[in-house]
């Protein structure tokens, strides 16, 4: 693996950049009239994750970022909660729902080794 020298660098934000673009796509099923529900929560808390990761790098404080790696676990959390209503109300595709849930895991199980890993 290469050095990290950015976020960007980070795989962490990449599968967040992931995630928010499929969350996007998947919004596009869910109806008209939930704009301003449930579509507007999923999108945000989707962007919450990277945006998150990338803040905690800003601060350049390790306790800090922690604090911010685990908002950004919570966003995710936010989000799969929002995804299963959106499966349960029938606002999402069976397919659709597999695909984000599949990223979700991944970036859960990611998100807490580079938690333990940092707060080494």
């Amino acid at each position: 693996m290469g050095s990290i020298s950015t976020y960007k660098d980070l795989l962490i934000w990449q599968k967040g950049i992931q995630i928010v673009k499929e969350v996007y796509l998947i919004c596009k099923e869910i109806p008209k009239d939930e704009l301003y529900g449930l579509q507007s929560q999923i999108k945000r808390s989707s962007v919450s994750i990277p945006s998150n990761i990338a803040e905690g790098w800003g601060r350049n404080y390790t306790k800090s970022y922690i604090k911010f790696l685990k908002y950004s676990r919570g966003s995710l959390l936010e989000l799969e909660t929002q995804i299963i209503i959106a499966k349960e109300l029938e606002f999402i595709s069976i397919e659709s729902f597999n695909k984000i849930q599949n990223l979700i895991t991944e970036e859960s199980k990611m998100l807490n080794a580079f938690i333990k890993s940092v707060d080494k």
